[in-house]
Order: structure tokens, then sequence, then C-alpha cells
């Protein structure tokens, strides 16, 4: 069964309720666990600081331990990497809330600033990379391969860096719809009526907002026009076409998300486990809106395990991290690196989902200016 990273309305609530509920004491361990042989775990910008990388696994080792929040086991195939990791490093990883979103990990950096129970380390959705470093959330920290992750890819600092990504795409029950829609355009024919879903709401989830972004772009818009998109899923919904319902695996099995649209490693990811229930999942990047996007890491400032927090981005940037997000059918940030040294795992990279040409990237500024916009229109649009 999969678990899809969920983007259901009360969470944010949630993650405050049981924070408040536990009690948790301002943490004494991060002031323990910061300095480690001399060194300032927790300012510390690159292995370097630390002596070499030896020095930080030595250091991380010592903390024994790493919190994450909102890493769904097959988002990604996190599930293999967070196993992998603590096997190679002895370090316990303590997974909460797995189907939180974007918004819900920033508000647990804030909500939770000195507690043991803190993230230490963060995967956005890109508009929340940007705004969380804006608003001075995050550590910065430069991996080995730092410089081989192309310009754009990270913040300069490496206050966030895309780690992975895909392209949105429209998942479809083969068995239950005749003809599986391969654009934005043909989602709004009379045949798709409630049918048409998202995995999660787009003000806060990474992944519902490129989908109204590559609706933009099949509608007219652009990277600087995210309009077109909040008016075409106004019209999906005056057609009777929108279907409110989240997507997740539980939802599809039972009929009632039977289109929708998500990252292409979603839902290529669902499909061989559906077919075991009898379920032809289909995936389709919309030949009219082709919108790539990234994933960023980023390490809380108030990390409680700083070190352990340096040392899992590493694991990620690592060729052995890259190929394991390339098995869940994601597209790594230094797959094109990999590619020319070599390092790439060929078998994995011939299963990606195909599309032609070469992705384009919105910029920091365009990113905002969308999302301001989402924000601002999203609720009339959806319900009137």
């Amino acid at each position: 069964m999969f678990t899809p990273r969920a983007r259901a309305a009360g969470v944010v609530a949630a993650l405050t309720v049981v924070t408040a509920a536990c009690g948790a004491a301002p943490s004494t361990q991060q002031t323990t666990q910061a300095s480690q042989g001399g060194v300032n775990a927790a300012t510390a910008t690159s292995a370097a600081d630390f002596g070499g990388f030896d020095k930080l696994v030595e250091a991380a080792k010592k903390e024994g331990a790493l919190h994450v929040i909102a890493l769904p086991p097959d988002w990604a195939n996190y599930g293999e990497i967070i196993e992998k990791f603590q096997a190679k490093y002895g370090i316990k990883i303590e997974s909460e809330t797995p189907d939180a979103a974007s918004a819900d990990e920033i508000n647990a950096v804030k909500t939770r600033k000195g507690q043991d129970r803190a993230p230490d380390v963060l995967d956005l959705g890109q508009s929340f990379a940007i705004s969380g470093a804006k608003e001075g959330l995050f550590a910065p920290y430069k991996v080995q391969t730092f410089d081989k992750i192309p310009e754009g890819q990270k913040e300069p600092t490496g206050l966030w860096v895309n780690d992975y990504g895909g392209y949105v795409s429209i998942g479809c029950d083969a068995k239950k719809i005749k003809t599986c829609p391969t654009s934005f355009a043909d989602l709004l024919k009379p045949e798709y009526k409630g049918q048409v879903a998202m995995n999660g709401n787009p003000t806060e989830s990474g992944s519902a907002f490129a989908g109204v972004y590559a609706a933009a772009i099949a509608s007219g818009g652009s990277f600087d026009d995210i309009q077109p998109g909040i008016d075409f899923f106004k019209k999906l919904r005056d057609a009777g076409n929108y279907n409110p319902v989240e997507t997740t695996p539980a939802t599809i099995e039972n009929g009632e998300t039977k289109i929708s649209i998500d990252w292409d490693y979603n839902n290529a990811a669902y499909a061989p486990q559906l077919t075991a229930k009898g379920i032809d999942w289909k995936v389709n990047v919309p030949s009219d809106g082709k919108y790539f996007q990234m994933y960023a890491q980023a390490i809380n400032k108030d990390a409680p395990h700083p070190a352990a927090a340096r040392l899992w981005q590493e694991y990620l940037y690592s060729a052995e991290g890259q190929n394991l997000y390339l098995k869940g059918f994601a597209r790594p940030v230094l797959l094109p690196s990999m590619t020319a040294d070599g390092s790439v795992d060929q078998a994995l990279a011939a299963n990606l989902p195909k599309v032609d040409g070469e992705p384009a990237f919105p910029t920091t500024e365009q990113v905002d200016a969308a999302k301001a916009k989402l924000a601002a229109g999203w609720d009339t649009a959806i319900s009137g």
C-alpha cells in the first residue's frame, strides 16, 4: 500500500496540538551536541568545517538520531532511502507524520523551535523552500557535490538545494475511463464529469501548486502568469468535472478518483502496485502543459541533530542517494552530471516516463508571484 504525501486539511493544526500536548521542554541536546571536537555543527557550512567527511560522519554518529517529517515511504522511494541511510551510518531516523505537506513542515520548524522534536531537515516544494529561506528558517550548507548542481537549482549559499523532481502528469484508471485524457484540454470534456482530482490543495501542496502552473501553461499563461491556470480550474469546476477529493492510493482503489493530476513519479510508482489489484493505471505527461519542478532540501537552522542533518544531505546528493530517487521514478538533480561520469544507474533511468524536450524552470521571483496570486484567488475560483 502506498502512502502518498496527502494534503489533508487540518494537518497544520494537528502538528501544533501534538506539540502543545506533549509539553516538550526546550532542547538541551542542541547545545551539547552542537560542538563536536571543537566544531560547532550547527554553524558548519560544509564537511570541511568538521575536518573532512569522515569527521562529519563521526559527529553525526555521536548524535545518533535524525528527525524527519513529511517523507512518505513510497514518495520518491523515501522508504528505501531511509533504510539505507540507517544501515550505512547506524543513525536512527524518527520519521513523523509522513503525510504532512510542505506548509506543515514550515509550521513545525516555527512551533517547535528549541525542542528535541523539531525537524532536523526538510523536503519542500520549491515555493516553500524559497519563502522559508526568506524567513530565516534554514542553515546554509554546501554538500560535496554542490558545484555539480546546476545554477538555478540551488540557493547560492546552500540555504536550499533542489534534489529531485518530475513532471506534472495525468494518471487514469484505464479500466473505468474509456479514453484516458492526454492533455489539460481533454479534462474539460463532458465524459470526465466529476472525475478530475488532484493530490492536495495548491495553496499548501507543492504538487497541486505545480498542477495549477501546468494548467496555466496549457491555457496560454506562462511562468509570469499563473492566472489562466486558476481560471482553468474554475472552468473545470463549472463544468462539473472537478473532483475535490484529494487523491490517495485508497481513493484510486475504491474508484473515488479515477483521474488524478500529480507528479509523474507518483503516478508511475502507483501503476505496478495497482496492477496487482486489477487496476490499469495509465500515466501521461500532458501534451499542452509540460511543467517540471524540483523539490528542495533544507536544514533547520535550529536542528536538534545538526551533524546528522548535514550527513543526511550528503547522502541524498551522493550517487547512491540520487540513484535511489531514480529507483522511485523521480529525476535526480544530478542526473546530467551522473550520466556524463557514468555513475547513473542506466536501467533505472530507462524506466522514467518519456518526455520530449528539456525542462524549463521559473525563477524565484516568478514562483513568489505565482504563489501570491494563487493564495489570493484559489478559494474563490474553486468554491465560487
